[in-house]
């Protein structure tokens, strides 16, 4: 688990250079696209998608944020520790656990 949390910690700061300059502009344009009403909508399922992440286990966030810096399966396997394939298989599961929580309630009628 120590080395799960510590190569993930690498991971982002590596990133964070590249990516804080480039955040910060699509961010701006982005709002500048989008009316009110869609950035409102945006963030509000952001926020959820944030929630339903941290509903999940410590390797499964591990490699929900390796997946959303956009590392493919072989990197991440190398990351975490584990078989590719068990990478492919994990992140089908993990999406699964995501739209069941983000899975709008049925209204009851």
């Amino acid at each position: 688990m120590y080395r799960v949390a510590l190569n993930v910690a690498i991971q982002h700061l590596r990133g964070r250079k590249k990516r804080s300059e480039d955040v910060s502009i699509s961010s701006d344009l982005q709002e500048l696209a989008m009316p009110p009403s869609h950035s409102e909508e945006l963030e509000e399922n952001i926020g959820k998608l944030h929630y339903a992440i941290r509903q999940l286990n410590d390797v499964e966030k591990a490699i929900v944020m390796l997946y959303l810096e956009e590392k493919q399966y072989e990197e991440i396997a190398e990351i975490i520790g584990i078989t590719q394939n068990y990478v492919r298989v994990k992140m089908n599961r993990i999406k699964e656990k995501l739209r069941k929580t983000l899975k709008p309630e049925p209204h009851g009628t």
